[in-house]
């Protein structure tokens, strides 16, 4: 049986639960990287993290440079580094113009759903679904929710995000 390690290549859009199936090792490495990523000890937030979240997603969960990421996990599991640059910030800028606190509609605190193991995106998209022009949608998590904004930005809505100490607050609304 050929070595499936030999033949996975780390880039930006590898998931994380496949890397650490295969590099069990790199979750230590992670978590090293940034205190976000000690979350992965909770085994319900990894097992549902795991299967959607990208190294790109993880490097703005982390709030890493994505080539910082990269290179530090393809360093570790014996790859060459160098593939990828330090140009790709994981960090966003300041708050938008159209985030106005007072025309939230809806907020979900997806944190029961979390610890359930399950996703909340099925909550989120029918709520955004339901949300006028005008209106904003609170999403409220444990960490950075990559996957779900990525889903959101690509059904047409625009997103932005707040860490507030152990909470990260996203807001929603309509293009």
């Amino acid at each position: 049986m050929k070595d499936m390690r030999a033949a996975m290549d780390i880039t930006p859009d590898t998931k994380i639960g496949l890397l650490l199936d295969n590099y069990p090792q790199l979750e230590a490495v992670l978590i090293d990287l940034s205190p976000a990523f000690a979350k992965l000890r909770n085994p319900i937030l990894k097992k549902t993290i795991s299967k959607i979240a990208t190294l790109r997603q993880v490097a703005q969960i982390g709030n890493i440079p994505l080539g910082t990421l990269i290179n530090t996990l393809r360093a570790a599991a014996g790859q060459a580094e160098g593939m990828f640059t330090e140009g790709e910030s994981a960090g966003g800028s300041g708050k938008p113009e159209w985030v106005d606190l007072s025309k939230i509609a809806k907020s979900l605190d997806a944190r029961p759903i979390l610890e359930a193991g399950e996703h909340p995106l099925s909550y989120v998209m029918k709520d955004l679904k339901e949300l006028k022009a005008d209106e904003i949608y609170e999403l409220i998590t444990p960490f950075f929710p990559a996957p779900l904004i990525d889903t959101a930005k690509g059904k047409g809505y625009q997103a932005w995000t707040i860490s507030e100490g152990e909470l990260v607050k996203t807001y929603f609304r309509s293009e």
